[in-house]
């Protein structure tokens, strides 16, 4: 351990459990300095009209950013929360404390990186170095059989040959002690308002999701060890379990979902839904590694920057709306609208009929999904709609079969589409 003293700029990567750049700070410096910065452009709108992040998603990413503010209390830390772009508040904080290097984990989308690129520069001229990590898969890139660039286009051979080559790691261990600089100004959490939304907008929601480590942790063990054995029949582990929100922002990180469920296995060895989940886990995984091998060329997209022609955006309001008239869609979409969340089926299945039903551009689609999905990850709603719309860079494998009676029966479709009919 040196004297010196490291900043970890927090991003989608909200937990102190199986965190390298936590880990490896502690160790290496004298103290720590945790940041997360409200960066204003992911609360900007869209050429759609939509919101980069909504209500429902603002709600659950600030209570993720507490329950981390939270964790890190429980090892003698804090947090620093601050709403700026970071590449004019970290160099500040550095300034101010002293800081000679700064952690994060390197991102994939063009956005995320972008800013990093910015930020990487800003704190250059301060002669500090950002120093890049990678935690957000099951295999780490140096672990698999294959550099990026000769990765599988087709996942079942991305599956095939990671399984049979390649290790999923143990996770980092959990830091015992963190030390912080003494006064440590750490900012309270923002407002709605100090996000531009609308805090008034949530009273129409069910909002029964709740952000942070903690409550993505208990959401793990309720399924593995509790809700499992009783829906081993799922088509779908990843959509029963509903951890998707919380692997999303890191509040749970993709190894520690995988080897609580080998943990489990190990008790329950005929049980088959735990299984699927781990290949759930391998899907994020494969369209993480095409997006960071491809970029956006894996959607084929000959028309980035167009707008909608005037029928489209009034079948684009239809759907984000819930007034297509077909009553499931319907269905599903005031129920994504409700909770936040709508599991991979439906959300392809209502995907599909936007594109091939009411010849809506995808590009609008994904901007409303970004907005309300508490879910939404780049890489993984990327994939979803390359595969909707059939990308010739990719090949899922993976067919398109969509039974109406089982989106039907999907958690809160089931209710909205009971109303709906019962209106009809």
């Amino acid at each position: 351990m040196s004297g010196k003293t490291i900043l970890v700029w927090f991003r989608n990567d909200l937990r102190i459990h199986d965190n390298e750049i936590l880990l490896e700070a502690v160790r290496r410096a004298e103290q720590i300095v945790p940041v997360y910065c409200f960066d204003p452009r992911y609360f900007e709108l869209s050429r759609y009209g939509t919101k980069k992040t909504g209500e429902l998603r603002a709600k659950f990413l600030l209570e993720s950013v507490n329950g981390l503010r939270e964790s890190l209390k429980q090892l003698g830390g804090e947090l620093i929360v601050k709403v700026g772009r970071p590449e004019d508040i970290l160099p500040e904080i550095c300034s101010q404390y002293e800081v000679a290097e700064v952690y994060h984990h390197r991102e994939v989308a063009s956005f995320e990186t972008d800013i990093s690129a910015i930020v990487e520069e800003a704190l250059w001229k301060k002669q500090i170095n950002l120093k890049h990590f990678i935690g957000h898969t099951l295999y780490h890139k140096e672990d698999l059989p294959f550099p990026i660039k000769n990765i599988p286009n087709d996942f079942a051979a991305f599956r095939k040959k990671t399984e049979r080559d390649s290790v999923v790691k143990p996770c980092f261990d959990t830091p015992g002690f963190i030390r912080i600089p003494e006064n440590m100004e750490t900012g309270d959490l923002p407002s709605f308002s100090d996000l531009n939304l609308d805090e008034e907008l949530l009273h129409e929601s069910e909002q029964g999701f709740i952000g942070g480590e903690q409550e993505g942790l208990q959401r793990l063990n309720k399924f593995l060890f509790t809700e499992e054995p009783k829906v081993k029949g799922s088509r779908n582990a990843m959509s029963t379990s509903r951890l998707s929100p919380w692997l999303s922002l890191g509040c749970l990180s993709s190894r520690e979902v995988y080897w609580a469920v080998k943990k489990h296995k190990s008790r329950q060895p005929v049980n088959d839904t735990a299984s699927k989940l781990i290949i759930e886990l391998q899907w994020r995984d494969f369209f993480r590694f095409m997006l960071k091998k491809h970029g956006s060329s894996i959607l084929d997209d000959k028309e980035t920057g167009r707008d909608l022609s005037e029928s489209e955006l009034k079948n684009f309001e239809k759907w984000r709306d819930g007034k297509t008239g077909t009553i499931l869609v319907d269905a599903c979409m005031k129920e994504l609208v409700s909770s936040g969340y709508l599991n991979d089926k439906v959300k392809q299945y209502v995907s599909s009929f936007l594109v091939k039903e009411l010849g809506v551009f995808w590009k609008a689609g994904a901007a409303f999904f970004e907005e309300v999905a508490i879910d939404y990850s780049p890489a993984s709603d990327w994939g979803n709609w390359a595969y909707i719309i059939d990308s010739e860079i990719m090949s899922i494998n993976r067919p398109l079969t969509i039974k109406s009676d089982e989106i039907a029966e999907d958690f809160g479709v089931k209710r909205w589409f009971s109303e709906l009919t019962s209106q009809n």
